[in-house]
């Protein structure tokens, strides 16, 4: 298990349930194919925010990339129907008939809704798109194989708990299954069987260095 590194920006000065959430997210394990660091949160979404991004690595292959944003606003906006909120973009490529799959959408938002499941952790108000583009190459890139990439944008309300302050671990746990699912890789196990998640045959293998 792998576990995220990283300071709040605005130090003291930010409320306890912000820092508490922060913490904990810190000090989450996810699984190890998933190598996590800080990296700038947007400073418009909220008062107060921190951004992790992501890689899915194996054999020392990207396979999927992503970044997950805590924000926190303590009037707590209309809209989210809490003080917290999450927001996460996901990208991963296929193979590039599986853009003509009708069910790739359906498929690929009910990885995110059953990963959250899967780890108990609660939420509210979730939104989001699942697209796909395809990339063809000509002249001097005709050498490279056509390419089609699917990417998950969404953002939700965790449930609040002890203090105001939501199980983001839990979250954290299940987002990074949602990057690995993108990846084609299998579910981890839990001692009794693998985690249901519904599958899309014909994945890419490792994505190309950018």
């Amino acid at each position: 298990m792998a576990a995220a590194h990283g300071h709040l920006s605005d130090g003291d000065s930010a409320p306890l349930p912000f820092q508490h959430a922060v913490d904990a997210l810190l000090r989450a394990r996810v699984r190890h194919e998933v190598e996590l660091d800080p990296t700038p949160p947007p400073k418009r979404l909220a008062p107060h925010a921190y951004a992790l991004e992501a890689t899915v690595v194996v054999d020392g292959d990207e396979l999927a990339d992503g970044r997950l944003v805590l924000l926190y606003d303590p009037a707590g906006p209309e809209a989210w129907h809490g003080t917290f909120r999450l927001v996460t973009l996901v990208r991963a490529e296929l193979e590039p008939e599986m853009a003509a799959d009708p069910l790739l959408p359906e498929v690929s938002w009910s990885w995110l809704t059953g990963a959250l499941d899967t780890h108990g952790a609660g939420f509210a108000e979730p939104s989001g798109t699942v697209s796909r583009s395809s990339s063809h190459y000509f002249g001097g890139l005709a050498g490279r194989e056509d390419s089609t990439q699917i990417e998950i944008r969404a953002s939700w309300t965790p449930r609040e708990g002890t203090g105001g302050v939501p199980d983001v671990a839990a979250h954290l746990a299940g987002w990074c299954d949602l990057l690995c699912t993108s990846a084609g890789l299998p579910p981890v196990t839990d001692g009794g069987g693998p985690r249901a998640v519904v599958p899309l045959p014909n994945r890419r293998g490792p994505q190309q260095s950018r």
